[in-house]
């Protein structure tokens, strides 16, 4: 008797809501060609605040995305995920009946930093000002980390395995391993993403806490890292959803593999520990070659992680360089969050999906707002580069200590041979 064919966990769909584009096509659009949004913060309730610079979405419109009975019990954060998981599923060409005849054979897994934190604040609001007989019953949800995953799943009709990864900015790496795994073990097909939205006044307050956040008031000198310019980064909302599917369930119903989550690793080196940070990337970069069973030299393009901050950015340069040896000084890199924010899990989602599409066009694109590089990399700067891309590396670490690595290899039209 043969052995069965293992399962290979294939991206067929990608939808993004971010700053520079509430369409997969009109951020990719944006990210190719090296445009940044960055720009002053405008939220009502942050104008005091020392945050003066962040990758807003200033062109959606919940109610125009999602239905009132959901807007009314979820924060801002899920109506993102939401939105990018209908993109997402639209362009898999899942359809309502290829679900409804399988319903259990559909998981949700999304990653979330903060919660919904806008929403949490209004209720509070209503709380110590009105009183209880204010505060409306879904506060006790809305605000969950697990939220996004919930209402998705019940939004759509999936019943089967569903989580959330509540971490730090690695988490959104390893919700795509979550998902990875699951379709390995006999799920067809994971939702699975992150979207944040850290922008309320409450959640900026808890972000000026942490030590790396950029004050510059600046957008075009406020997050960039590699240069000895570098002062920290600057937060963003909004997010990507991708949908993750079994190869040969795909392509028997059709579906395009747009590429295969080959390998992914992850380690934990401690809060702000930015030089123990460099052994436990290349530890983790070193995980995800191993189980994609890539040689370093394979890597094509590195999306970075890219803090914006001297001691994390030495140590990600010096950790490309041990992990991948010699082909780290040459492989290009770039950090195309430098031109709409460090969306925390969502960042690397959002990279993962324009690795995906970098892939598929053939084009490294830039690093926008960043000259000068200080470190031996080869970062993309100015304009995007065209290159033979086969196999993308994604790095991704959190600012409470994990580090995560992702390797992608790209799809291919004869997938099925």
């Amino acid at each position: 008797m043969s052995e069965p064919h293992p399962r290979r966990a294939a991206v067929t769909g990608i939808g993004v809501v971010a700053p520079n584009g509430t369409t997969t096509e009109t951020f990719w659009k944006a990210t190719k060609e090296g445009i940044s949004v960055l720009d002053r913060v405008t939220r009502d309730g942050c104008e005091h605040l020392p945050l003066k610079v962040a990758g807003e979405i200033r062109e959606f419109e919940p109610s125009a995305a999602v239905e009132e009975r959901f807007l009314v019990q979820t924060d801002r954060f899920t109506h993102f995920a939401l939105a990018a998981a209908d993109l997402a599923l639209d362009d898999a060409r899942l359809a309502r009946a290829d679900i409804e005849q399988a319903p259990y054979s559909i998981g949700v897994v999304t990653a979330a930093g903060s919660g919904g934190g806008e929403f949490g604040q209004r209720e509070l609001q209503q709380l110590w000002g009105k009183g209880s007989r204010y505060v409306g019953p879904y506060q006790s949800i809305a605000w969950f980390y697990a939220a996004s995953t919930g209402q998705i799943s019940i939004r759509r009709g999936f019943k089967g395995p569903c989580g959330v990864v509540a971490a730090d900015e690695a988490g959104g790496l390893d919700a795509l391993a979550h998902a990875a795994r699951s379709v390995r073990r006999g799920t067809d097909v994971v939702v699975a993403g992150s979207t944040e939205a850290p922008l309320a006044p409450y959640s900026v307050v808890c972000q000026l806490g942490y030590q790396e956040l950029s004050t510059a008031d600046d957008p075009a000198r406020a997050y960039r890292p590699f240069t000895s310019a570098a002062c920290g980064f600057v937060p963003a909302e909004g997010g990507a959803v991708l949908v993750v599917e079994d190869e040969a369930t795909a392509l028997e119903r059709g579906a395009q593999v747009r590429a295969h989550l080959a390998g992914h690793a992850s380690t934990f080196t401690g809060a702000s520990r930015w030089e123990q940070s460099r052994e436990g990337l290349a530890q983790a970069i070193r995980g995800a070659l191993d189980e994609a069973c890539c040689a370093p030299e394979e890597i094509d393009v590195v999306f970075a992680d890219a803090l914006g901050v001297p001691d994390a950015d030495r140590a990600e340069a010096l950790a490309i360089a041990d992990a991948l040896g010699a082909h780290g000084r040459q492989v290009p890199v770039t950090a195309p969050k430098t031109g709409i924010g460090r969306g925390y899990c969502a960042a690397p989602v959002l990279d993962t999906a324009a690795a995906v599409l970098a892939m598929e066009q053939g084009v490294v694109p830039p690093t926008p707002n960043v000259f000068d590089i200080c470190h031996d990399l080869d970062l993309v700067t100015g304009r995007a580069r065209a290159a033979e891309l086969r196999t993308a590396l994604v790095l991704s670490r959190g600012l409470m200590g994990s580090n995560s690595a992702l390797v992608l290899r790209r799809g291919t039209a004869d997938a099925a041979q």
